[in-house]
């Protein structure tokens, strides 16, 4: 009997097979780092915009304090007209 060629064909299909399975892996593995240092540097980001919003709330002007105090400027100086006529 003849020897069969399919043993050969056979572990060069699994030789292929791994080597597509492991460039496979290598890209899932690469995307997975990339995901990884896009979500550290989204992280970052929003830490930085949290930053920066606490600074513009903390110096804003405190515009309902400021509005009383002209409303109770605008009192104090009708009052003052109507007595002092």
């Amino acid at each position: 009997m003849t020897a069969h060629p399919e043993p050969d064909l056979t572990t060069a299909d699994l030789a292929e097979l791994r080597r597509l399975l492991d460039v496979r892996t290598a890209r899932v593995d690469g995307q997975l780092a990339l995901q990884a240092q896009r979500t550290e540097q989204s992280e970052r980001d929003a830490d930085e915009l949290t930053a920066r919003v606490m600074r513009l709330e903390s110096t804003r002007w405190p515009l309902p304090s400021l509005a009383a105090l002209t409303g109770l400027a605008a009192l104090v100086v009708a009052l003052w007209q109507a007595l002092g006529r």
